[in-house]
């Protein structure tokens, strides 16, 4: 079974970027554009990692971090934002965040990061 990765941002851009990257790398991925979508998405699709930005337009990403970590200690949630705040990375590494990377994303790094996961979380489905 492939890693099934859900995509949360409000940019439609860089859904659609981070969509066909992890696609082609082999990846199940589905998407949501706030928290209420992620939500639903979560239930329904099961994913293993999300890529959470902070900002969404119906909520905060670390307070929704905070809650996946609650209920779904399981998933890895690789934080995205255009935010290079230190003080916020630190929270959400602290709230159990696997990763912090910011805006432009480095595609090579969100790779590895996601690669990483699936590496340590590794139950054959490479």
């Amino acid at each position: 079974m492939k890693t099934k990765i859900l995509i949360v941002d409000d940019e439609h851009d860089t859904v659609e970027c981070l969509d066909d990257l992890l696609l082609h790398k082999g990846y199940n991925v589905a998407s949501a554009f706030s928290l209420a979508e992620a939500r639903e998405q979560i239930e329904k699709f099961k994913p293993t990692i999300i890529l959470l930005d902070i900002k969404l337009p119906d909520g905060d990403g670390v307070e929704f971090l905070k809650e996946i970590k609650v209920n779904h200690a399981d998933i890895d949630v690789i934080m995205i934002t255009g935010l290079a705040d230190k003080e916020i990375a630190l929270s959400t590494l602290k709230n159990g965040a696997a990763d912090y990377i910011t805006k432009p994303i480095d595609l090579n790094y969100l790779t590895n990061s996601v690669l990483a996961k699936v590496v340590t979380g590794f139950s054959g489905d490479l």
